[in-house]
């Protein structure tokens, strides 16, 4: 199906309506079109002319205006041909993007408000204050299925075997083609086994064989790091969504609490929700 919004602008453009001139300095409540006892406002078309794709943005503002007017004149006109002879399911539909439309604008509106530079400090502070400067490190492993080859690698490399080369000659890993290589992982990011081995390394030190559930491992500790705090820039955005989803939340549970809410005693069949039937008759 075509798009009905689109397809109209389109048509709008082609036709070139004249530009209206307003006595009195312009506002949103100015009337610029009556439409079988319908007016058009000023706003309307500020609010339409904001919701429209990208690439009408860039049009000549008289462009654009004649085109969103004529858009608006068109849907109304259109509209009132079924406007007396909508099916129940139609203005149930209505009815329910009203609801919709304003709740999400609370919700909306109270999300926007909990992001302040205060809360935005305070969440910071309450996640990174006091939190210790980690170390990471950084990793390679040969992955085999059993101990004896593990102890063979071992003393492969023991007598000078290259790490990284054996890695991709033995390994079953999936970073056996990457010589072993892990990249960068902090505390909890391994299993036990495996973690406790690459932290009881010297950089470039090569363990004994370690056991896993995957198998045995043979590692080696490349380097260590002490792992950045990240500043308050760097994790905004999370921040900034935690502090609107609390809010959010927050706002549901009060305002619903504080509402007066009467649920019918009456026994409803959940299988009637599929009824549909029932918005014919």
């Amino acid at each position: 199906m075509p798009n009905l919004k689109n397809s109209l602008l389109c048509a709008a453009l082609i036709s070139g309506l004249s530009t209206p001139v307003f006595a009195a300095e312009p506002d949103a409540s100015t009337v610029v079109a009556t439409v079988a006892g319908t007016d058009v406002t000023l706003g309307q078309m500020i609010v339409m002319a904001q919701q429209l794709p990208s690439e009408y943005q860039s049009l000549p503002d008289e462009v654009l205006y004649n085109a969103v007017l004529d858009q608006l004149i068109r849907q109304i006109a259109i509209g009132k041909t079924i406007e007396d002879e909508l099916s129940l399911s139609a203005k149930l539909a209505m009815e329910n993007e009203r609801i919709g439309f304003l709740a999400s604008e609370a919700l909306n509106g109270i999300a926007a408000s909990a992001v302040t530079d205060e809360a935005l400090q305070a969440a910071y502070d309450a996640q990174f204050k006091d939190v210790e400067p980690a170390t990471e490190y950084n990793a390679s492993h040969i992955l085999v299925e059993t101990e004896d080859e593990a102890k063979a690698i071992k003393a492969d490399l023991d007598g000078g075997a290259d790490f990284a080369e054996t890695a991709k000659e033995k390994s079953t890993g999936p970073s056996g083609p990457n010589g072993g290589n892990l990249g960068w992982f902090g505390a909890g990011m391994m299993v036990k086994p495996f973690e406790d081995a690459v932290m009881s390394l010297e950089t470039g030190q090569v363990s004994d064989p370690v056991q896993t559930q995957f198998g045995w491992h043979i590692v080696i500790l490349n380097e260590t790091r002490v792992a950045a705090i990240p500043t308050l820039e760097e994790v905004r955005p999370e921040l900034e969504s935690t502090l609107q989803q609390d809010a959010v939340t927050v706002a549901l549970d009060e305002v619903t609490a504080a509402t007066t809410i009467t649920r019918t005693e009456e026994e409803i069949d959940p299988t009637l929700l599929r009824s549909t039937d029932l918005l014919t008759q």
